[in-house]
């Protein structure tokens, strides 16, 4: 008969050192990773507000053009709501950016350019300067 085989005393793993470096080096490209990944969500916000400006400003031009309305001619968000596409993130924002901000203080006007409100403006400086939002601010 054959001998059973001696169990070897030496365990297999990982020792406390080898962990720590690993999570050192996780913690590090968390480091890395994370404060681009807020500058980069912040810059999509940025860009979505500016998109939804021109698209509120382009459906302001087609509801004077539609309606003979005169250069500044008080415009309704009711009344340029019928321009947006139906079921589009300005159709349901009621005249508000992403942080419930009103567009242009909540009031609209013909040949007004609809602006951003200081209080969005502020919230996203640091990755869209004043000329990122031009003529929109």
């Amino acid at each position: 008969m054959r001998p059973l085989t001696t169990v070897s005393h030496r365990r297999a793993g990982f020792t406390l050192v080898e962990i720590m470096i690993v999570v050192a080096i996780i913690a590090l490209l968390a480091a890395i990773a994370v404060p681009n990944f807020l500058r980069a969500r912040k810059r999509s916000q940025a860009t979505r507000i500016l998109d939804d400006l021109r698209v509120i400003d382009a459906a302001i031009d087609q509801y004077a053009i539609e309606n003979n309305k005169g250069g500044g001619a008080p415009v309704a968000w009711a009344d340029i709501q019928n321009y947006l596409k139906n079921g589009s993130v300005p159709y349901f924002s009621g005249g508000k950016d992403l942080f419930s901000n009103p567009y242009s203080g909540g009031s609209f006007s013909v040949d007004a350019i609809p602006k951003l409100s200081t209080t969005t403006f502020n919230q996203l400086s640091d990755v869209a300067p004043s000329d990122f939002w031009s003529p929109y601010y």
